[in-house]
């Protein structure tokens, strides 16, 4: 008995490091907490079903069919636990074609997704996350993403396709105790389906136009009696591009991605499993282009505003339409990445409680190309932030087994990152005219002039957490938790400037002083260490068998940063250091909710209501001190989301099921007195706007999803139609609120026939954007300001069809 003991225990260390040996400096990672057992994946406090829940469930079930998740470690129908969260489920994401994150907001009002290439890509919850416009390596987003247990700390894990997903669970607000730092407002958690000791054998092919062709395929099974299993799975995704680049004659914005994920699960008994997890994902595209949109009017003198500017270059859109889909831009443009990693999750069921190890590696690596101006003309003619990060983390958790008095969970992780990038920018013939006044000033001047920079962060994070449910009574629960993160970060920036063409006469100092008001040499470095206390109280009570209502005080921080893109400079030239540390974020939230079941649990009807306030919000400030005129990140005193959701699933008869979801949100900057000015206010003399009470940008004040499907047996199997709708009412796709950058409302709707063979197999018919709704996704000025407006809009009407086996 002591033997067996010893060696399990020794297996879970182990465990906990042999993956990463090698690793022994590499950079660690967030990690979040895992699942108390290694077939149970690690979903979260769920307000509600899958919305489609019961649209795929088998002809006879009359009742919304419960759901289950881990998120307080420990197996609980959903519509049981006090926490505002809604659940993807594999058979909504198959049904749906949903396969990456930004899918998912049709499906999960409260979240948005904003990239205009991966490294800039935000993700927002409540209207809450990451402000626009804040790409920076020193910074992290304030929504964490977790991939089978595993935390990624870089946002452009967002944009790859999903492979292996068996749910998706999105948390809504703070998630300060079990799911780390960085999650002010929630997290997005995804697991994966794990090796079966039953083979399995799924496998998918898609077809649509746009050249449109995806492949989905996995397996398995038992390769050592019932104590080794393995998976392998595959998935990749070609589209063509679907805008047109008259310049080059190429269409870009395309897909051409693959992914790759292989698992091993050693089950000696009932008591012990370990998981060992390897992945390996890329992307080559030709991305991510923007194209004209309008032009706004602003402050500056006629002749330095689009209009002029364009005339006196001879130059003239492919087309005003934006819908066209039409540009003209001459630099390369690519957006390639390859992001994987290695985990070994482990658990040890000894009886009154389950201990669990995860340890994961993970690496990213950004190789980008684009044309800054968006113009065949050469006015910013390279921008490119290449980027390699690695992360490596370590948690231990003990979770309570069973229902108890007191049930709890407690654990302790490390986490370590380091990233390095190589940004730069280069200006071309037009530049001078384009970027600089007065007219008389030599035309060539900008001409080659480039700025190199290198950019290092080094970040470590220490955690100890604990959360425990007293359960008062059968029918009163109390449920405090709390975490404790020691931070420390160091980081250095330092940009070189070469080229130009600066008249050798008299003129000389002038120019020189001309070519740094663009961008100027600088170096500097920070460090700094900071703890933080995060956490919440619950309470809960069952006033029916069927109805629960409940009450949350939560606390949760995003780390705090360093600027890795420039900062002010003094009177002298000399970097303001002072400014490269950005303060962390704190959040509050009170959320209070009810969830019920109805009619025999024919209808589900979940409502929250939240009131946050985020005091030092992390956003990008005007520098009106000497030298260019930039934004810099740095911290403002608040800002504030407040609003009401609505997640339903209804059963209408047996074979008529739907969802409705809804969320209005009223997100703001309470005080922010130094923000960018709208493009509008742009002049010669432009330093700073007030935005106080001014709307958070990406944030919806309506959004809605709905859906049905109508299932009827037919012959030897089941025939299907289902139609799913989006809505989200208008927002402002740019921090400063301009008028010209704000996106008006629209909605969407996607339709989908099939049907399913008793074989296992499985063909549908399905178009998205069905009535080809013009929108959208992100708009942003033209470097400099000259007023024009480019944007990325929305994918037209795609059809295709889908055929599926699983045996």
């Amino acid at each position: 008995m002591r033997s067996g003991f010893a060696f399990k225990t020794a297996l879970l260390t182990s465990a906990a490091y042999a993956v990463l040996i090698s690793s022994s400096s590499a950079s660690e990672q967030d990690a979040p907490p895992a699942a108390a057992s290694p077939s149970i994946q690690l979903a979260a406090d769920a307000v509600v079903a899958s919305p489609l829940e019961s649209a795929v469930s088998p002809i006879g079930i009359v009742a919304v069919e419960q759901v289950t998740v881990t998120a307080r470690r420990r197996e609980e129908d959903a519509q049981e636990v006090p926490v505002a969260l809604s659940v993807i489920n594999v058979q909504q994401i198959e049904a749906t074609g949903t396969y990456d994150v930004g899918q998912l907001t049709s499906l999960v009002p409260s979240v948005q997704f904003f990239s205009s290439n991966p490294r800039n890509t935000a993700i927002t919850i409540r209207g809450l996350g990451t402000s626009f416009g804040l790409t920076n390596d020193g910074l992290e987003s304030g929504v964490g993403l977790y991939i089978d247990q595993v935390y990624q700390s870089r946002p452009a894990a967002a944009t790859f396709d999903f492979v292996d997903v068996d749910q998706v669970e999105v948390l809504r607000g703070p998630q300060g105790t079990l799911f780390g730092k960085n999650t002010t407002a929630g997290a997005i958690n995804i697991g994966i389906q794990i090796p079966t000791f039953e083979r399995r054998v799924e496998a998918e092919v898609s077809a649509g136009n746009y050249g449109f062709l995806q492949g989905k395929a996995s397996i398995s099974g038992p390769i050592a009696g019932n104590v080794l299993a393995a998976r392998l799975s595959v998935e990749g995704t070609l589209r063509d591009g679907m805008v047109h680049n008259v310049t080059t004659g190429k269409d870009v914005n395309n897909q051409n991605n693959f992914s790759t994920r292989g698992q091993l699960l050693y089950r000696p008994d009932d008591e012990f499993s370990l998981r060992i997890t390897g992945d390996y994902n890329t992307q080559k595209g030709i991305c991510c282009a923007l194209g004209y949109v309008t032009v706004g009017t602003t402050l500056k003198p006629a002749a330095q505003q689009f209009p002029a500017l364009a005339a006196a270059a001879g130059y003239a859109p492919p087309s005003t339409d934006p819908f066209a889909r039409l540009i003209d831009t001459n630099s390369p443009a690519q957006a390639n990445q390859v992001f994987g990693g290695v985990s070994a999750i482990a658990d040890w069921d000894f009886g009154p409680a389950t201990l669990t190890s995860v340890s994961a590696w993970r690496t990213w690596n950004w190789d980008p190309a684009s044309d800054r101006d968006f113009t065949k003309l050469s006015i910013q003619t390279i921008s490119a932030n290449p980027d390699n990060q690695n992360q490596y983390s370590q948690e231990f958790r003990v979770a309570s087994n069973g229902k108890q008095t007191v049930d709890y969970v407690a654990g302790v992780y490390y986490f370590r990152q380091k990233i390095d990038a190589t940004p730069i920018a280069q200006y071309g013939a037009d530049a001078t005219r384009w970027l600089l006044t007065p007219l008389t000033l030599p035309a060539n001047l900008l001409n080659g002039y480039t700025s190199n920079a290198i950019a290092h962060s080094d970040t470590k994070s220490y955690a100890a957490f604990a959360q425990a449910t007293w359960n008062i009574t059968s029918d009163l629960h109390f449920t405090p938790g709390l975490r404790y993160t020691n931070e420390d970060k160091s980081g250095s920036y330092s940009q070189t400037v070469s080229g130009g063409n600066p008249r050798t006469d008299a003129n000389n100092a002038g120019d020189v002083a001309k070519l740094l008001s663009v961008v100027r040499p600088q170096s500097y470095a920070a460090h700094f260490t900071d703890g933080s206390v995060s956490g919440q109280v619950n309470l809960s009570y069952d006033i029916a068998p069927d109805s629960m209502v409940y009450a949350t005080y939560s606390q949760g921080f995003k780390s705090g940063g360093i600027n890795l893109a420039g900062i002010p400079l003094d009177a002298n030239n000399n970097p303001v250091v002072s400014t490269a540390i950005i303060k962390p974020e704190n959040v509050t939230t009170f959320e209070v909710g009810v969830k019920n079941e109805f009619f025999a649990r024919r209808l589900t009807l979940n409502l929250a209501a939240f009131d946050t306030e985020d005091k030092n919000y992390q956003v990008n400030v005007v520098d009106s001190g000497p030298g260019a005129l930039r934004g810099y990140l740095a911290n403002i005193p608040k800002v504030q989301s407040r609003g009401f959701e609505l997640d339903s699933n209804f059963v209408v008869a047996e074979n008529l099921s739907g969802y409705l979801s809804a969320a209005w949100t009223d997100a703001k900057y309470v005080s922010f007195a130094n923000g960018p000015c709208p493009l509008e206010l742009i002049g010669a003399s432009t330093t700073s706007c007030n935005l106080s009470g001014r709307p958070l940008p990406g944030a919806s004040r309506w959004s809605v999803s709905g859906g049905g499907e109508y299932r009827l047996p037919i012959d030897d199997g089941m025939g299907y139609v289902g139609v799913d709708a989006s809505y989200r009412s208008s927002f402002y796709s740019d921090a400063s609120d301009s008028k010209y950058l704000k996106i008006g409302s629209y909605g969407l709707v996607n339709l989908r026939a099939g049907y399913i063979f008793d074989s296992g197999w499985e063909v549908s018919v399905w178009a998205k954007n069905l009535f080809d709704q013009h929108y959208f996704q992100y708009l942003q000025p033209q470097t400099g300001n000259s007023g024009e407006v480019v944007g990325l809009v929305g994918d037209p009407r795609t059809v295709g069809v889908t055929v599926r086996v699983k045996y």
